[in-house]
């Protein structure tokens, strides 16, 4: 009887999946170990070792995984909404009543311990997410059913902006590749991405260079829509060149009367209508589409400078400008990346040895246990050791789309993929600003860095994925 109890419950776990988990665990523990280890410590088991509190936090998370495994799939299904709203007043809690830890008011503190809700809220958000997009009769691009998908993303994710956690907020938008593998349309997720490309654009490029970057992408979009190139490159080109010309005349004319945006928006719309008008007689719509993104480029363009002076915090916005070499401080904002790029970059090949990093051993490297972790292991282990890591969490990313697309219902496939969505933009994010690839967000790399919130959340998130794939192939004619 109890074996067959368990081969009904374990029977049909994916081994590789668990064994990859295992494996970046326990390199996380050992990193942390180096990352935190005193020699002059007179008592090296004492619980006030950060290693020992990352032993406690793994056997907390193995544990909160053995019961993921024992729940019903039925229940899960069942109660994404509940745990989706009880997130939602969680995170609604900390802003009001949460401690402030590095600037953000995220953290629930209980005596020596502290918890951050939103680590949990991203497996909630998942959840709801799975159970909306597999509803009866949900199709993506519904306009309905896509607004019901951005409440569900968005709603979190202002709260966690609130509470000044940009960083874990930003995760959420990792879901875009969840949408764009169920069917989005990509013209949908085009501004999406011009958003970010635009704003980081305007503090590189001048707004002439700018202009003839945004011709050349709506033209491509035209000429992908209708496989036409000459006709509608010669649209944009004489709205291009009209904006241009008009900016001129007023600058020589008036100067400093009018921006170069304001001008530009102003001749965008009066060529628009022309166009539309011949495109229209024409039956050429399809020019809609190129000429409503260049439109919609020009007047987020305009709105930068307020962005970026407004709404973005001063650590905000002095990282994105060191991020983008606009500024440099070496012992101010930019010390972190430095240092972190010094320790990768001393490691060479194979790395010190364990123990045996100085810029680690010495404190050089701030966050080294938590979000600095893989500065540890370039430091200790070199290129191949980093190469391996990043491997192991490649491999445990790819698997896990592998489950989704063998699950038969949708539900188990949609958060199969929004599992992996998370862990590929924590794994960019923080390997990125760690060599100096991506802005500093504060982000944890997953199953690694030190922190129970962090672990534990990152174990249930996977092992709900691993408990869904063992019940579709358990009962693989059963599932619709």
């Amino acid at each position: 009887m109890i074996a067959e109890r368990y081969n009904r419950i374990f029977g049909w776990v994916d081994l590789w999946t668990v064994l990859l988990y295992a494996a970046i665990v326990v390199t996380g523990a050992v990193s942390i170990f180096s990352a935190s280890y005193n020699e002059n410590s007179v008592n090296v088991f004492a619980m006030s070792h950060f290693y020992m509190k990352q032993l406690v936090w793994i056997g907390v998370a193995w544990v909160a995984a053995l019961v993921v495994l024992l729940l019903d799939k039925r229940l899960i299904h069942m109660l994404a909404y509940p745990a989706y709203f009880a997130g939602l007043a969680v995170l609604v809690a900390a802003l009001f009543f949460g401690k402030e830890v590095n600037g953000a008011k995220a953290w629930f503190e209980f005596g020596s311990f502290r918890v951050q809700p939103v680590e949990f809220v991203k497996i909630a958000t998942a959840l709801a997410l799975a159970r909306v997009m597999s509803s009866y009769s949900f199709s993506i691009n519904k306009p309905h059913d896509l607004l019901k998908v951005g409440l569900v993303i968005c709603m979190p994710l202002i709260i966690i902006v609130l509470q000044n956690d940009t960083g874990s907020g930003i995760v959420l938008c990792s879901f875009l590749f969840v949408l764009y593998r169920e069917g989005l349309n990509r013209w949908l997720c085009i501004p999406i991405l011009l958003v970010a490309g635009l704003f980081i654009a305007s503090f590189l490029l001048s707004p002439a260079t700018l202009l003839v970057l945004l011709i050349v992408l709506c033209t491509f979009a035209e000429a992908t829509i209708s496989g036409e190139w000459r006709s509608r490159i010669i649209y944009l080109a004489m709205l291009a060149l009209a904006s241009l010309l008009f900016y001129w005349t007023m600058y020589f004319i008036a100067p400093g009367a009018v921006t170069f945006y304001g001008a530009l928006l102003a001749v965008t719309l009066l060529s628009f209508v022309a166009v539309a008008a011949y495109a229209y007689r024409t039956n050429l719509r399809s020019i809609f589409l190129p000429v409503g993104l260049f439109i919609g480029s020009m007047i987020f363009l305009s709105t930068t400078d307020y962005i970026f002076n407004s709404v973005l915090k001063p650590h905000q916005k002095d990282r994105i400008l060191s991020f983008l070499g606009i500024i440099s401080d070496p012992r101010g904002i930019d010390y972190n990346v430095n240092q972190s790029k010094i320790a990768i970059g001393s490691g060479g090949w194979v790395g010190k040895g364990f123990l045996q990093g100085t810029q680690i051993k010495y404190g050089f490297v701030p966050e080294r246990h938590t979000d600095f972790i893989s500065c540890t292991v370039g430091e200790e282990w070199g290129f191949l050791g980093s190469a391996f890591v990043l491997l192991l969490l490649c491999l445990l990313i790819l698997r896990l789309m592998r489950m989704g697309e063998y699950q038969q219902e949708p539900f188990g496939r949609i958060y199969c993929y929004c599992v992996a969505s998370i862990l590929l933009f924590h794994v960019l994010v923080n390997v990125g600003m760690t060599i100096g690839l991506m802005p500093v967000m504060g982000i944890p790399l997953p199953y690694m860095s030190y922190g129970g919130s962090s672990l534990i959340a990152f174990t249930i998130l996977l092992f709900i994925a691993v408990r869904l794939d063992a019940s579709s192939r358990q009962f693989p004619l059963q599932a619709s």
